[in-house]
């Protein structure tokens, strides 16, 4: 039996479509408002369907003096199309995009974990320099 970790996947986010995205500054200052973004399917679009969806996106912070990591955001979208029409006959599709604003103390490691209905859970990481 493995570990939690081994279910994870990262590539670049430039040639897969599942791996997350996150836009974030690469330094900021002590206690300004620092603004995440994260998606999926920023260069190859990821289908978003019924049958086929990111199903939500978690943003965490590791700072460096500390052991564990702060989750920062729970993003789920819940609209793929689905109808009582049939599938992919719904008049919503929500698009796996979110963003967030946090304050930060000190560097440390922005992640961004996001999970598809079919391929699982894919993860990304960003520095962060907090003077």
């Amino acid at each position: 039996m493995g570990t939690f970790g081994e279910l994870l996947q990262s590539a670049d986010w430039k040639n897969e479509k599942h791996a997350p995205v996150m836009e974030a500054p690469a330094t900021a200052k002590v206690d300004d408002p620092v603004t995440i973004t994260a998606l999926v399917g920023k260069e190859i679009a990821h289908p978003n369907t019924t049958e086929h969806h990111i199903v939500w996106i978690e943003l965490h912070f590791k700072p460096d003096s500390e052991k564990f990591s702060h989750q920062l955001s729970v993003n789920r979208f819940t609209a793929h199309g689905e109808s009582a029409k049939g599938a992919n006959e719904g008049a919503a599709y929500t698009e796996p995009a979110c963003r967030t604003t946090v304050k930060l103390k000190e560097s440390g490691t922005l992640y961004a974990t996001s999970y598809c209905n079919i391929h699982g859970l894919w993860e990304s990481e960003q520095r962060i320099e907090v003077k």
